[in-house]
């Protein structure tokens, strides 16, 4: 278990300064991806469903959510 806490917590860090060069519009669509595969996950498990499935089709909803909401901004 400490060396998966580990690994997360690189990655973490790793993908939290991999985002100091993005546009306003990557960041969003990053983050909406990322909300959006935890949720479709989430959801997927709780109804029953798979969970990869789940993550896939939040992603992809999350990610053209946050493309929508940065360009809206601009």
């Amino acid at each position: 278990m400490k060396k998966s806490a580990i690994v997360f917590a690189l990655f973490a860090a790793l993908a939290a300064g991999g985002c100091t060069n993005m546009s306003t519009q990557q960041q969003g669509m990053v983050s909406g991806g990322a909300i959006g595969a935890v949720a479709g996950a989430g959801i997927a498990s709780i109804t029953g469903g798979n969970a990869w499935t789940g993550a896939a089709i939040g992603a992809a909803a999350g990610t053209t959510a946050g493309y929508i909401r940065a360009n809206r901004q601009q």
